[in-house]
């Protein structure tokens, strides 16, 4: 009896892959990813605090409001002072609701990658037309805001149908951040060539690690510190990469806040011997050094 499969990409172990190496000889890659997600109110979906009762649910909405407009700022701070650059993940909403937040990240010369519309919704539920009108919408908003088109892709709630890939790569995007499945970048089959899938977190990552599984904030200093550690001791072995995915409605809280420091010290303090970068800078440089295959790329 055989198994679905996806059909985009092939099971290759992580030992058995051609070796290559980031700039400077650098065998580790670490990005930061800052989520800038806006909210419907009164409607939709959210992270949420505390179960949330009947719409309008004003203490979830508000909850995640404090990310933009205050948490988000906070962690700006604290990026500048480490001198530590960002891929931002910013739904298109976020251009109209929050346009001097984006400015900022804009000015520190900061990745912005798409992230759909609002994380109200998901685009796993949408027709094939509806979901490409929503990501070239997405994209005009971000190319008309930074003057330069966004080449990432995060979708809210790691959400896709049968035809993202496809949709991406027809929209001018040559990564994605949606599969979790590897500690390397990977390339994947789509009906219009290859598309690069870039690690993206779900274990050193905010909402899963606080939200989901209640743990504290020093346990998430800790697991970003330890996974740090121990990728970097891997990455003898194999070029790899680390993202960490933040969430400034979660981890701008102030307690939280003083507690990644802690952890992005730690890493700051070994930067000489990793490569701190954005994900489009990854994506571009394994696009260098791993040459796109010739063959099997095409659906």
């Amino acid at each position: 009896m055989t198994v679905a499969q996806h059909g985009r990409f092939d099971y290759i172990p992580i030992s058995a892959r051609p070796d290559f190496v980031w700039p400077d000889g650098r065998r580790l890659a670490v990005y930061l990813g800052v989520n800038l997600e806006h909210f419907a109110f009164g409607e939709g979906l959210g992270a949420q605090l505390a179960p949330g009762g009947p719409q309008p649910d004003i203490l979830n909405y508000a909850w995640r409001d404090y990310g933009n407009r205050v948490g988000a700022w906070r962690l700006l701070d604290m990026l500048d002072a480490l001198n530590l650059p960002a891929t931002v993940l910013a739904n298109s909403a976020m251009f109209d609701y929050a346009p001097e937040l984006i400015a900022a990240h804009v000015t520190r010369v900061d990745e912005i990658a798409g992230h759909g519309h609002t994380n109200s919704e998901r685009q796993s539920a949408m027709d094939e037309a509806t979901e490409a009108a929503m990501i070239a919408r997405a994209t005009l908003i971000i190319t008309d805001a930074y003057q330069v088109p966004p080449k990432g892709w995060l979708s809210p709630w790691i959400a896709e149908s049968l035809k993202t890939p496809d949709l991406l790569i027809e929209h001018g995007y040559n990564y994605t951040l949606n599969w979790c499945m590897d500690d390397q970048p990977v390339w994947m089959r789509t009906r219009s060539g290859p598309l690069l899938a870039v690690p993206y977190p779900q274990e050193v990552n905010d909402i899963p690690a606080i939200v989901s599984r209640k743990g504290s904030a020093a346990d998430f200093a800790d697991l970003i510190i330890d996974t740090f550690d121990e990728m970097r001791d891997q990455s003898a072995q194999q070029t790899l990469v680390m993202g960490i995915a933040l969430h400034p409605y979660i981890i701008g809280q102030p307690g939280r806040l003083r507690q990644l420091r802690r952890a992005l010290v730690h890493i700051c303090n070994q930067r000489d011997a990793v490569w701190i970068t954005r994900a489009k800078d990854i994506a571009a440089t394994f696009a260098a050094v791993t040459p796109t295959p010739k063959t099997g790329l095409k659906l």
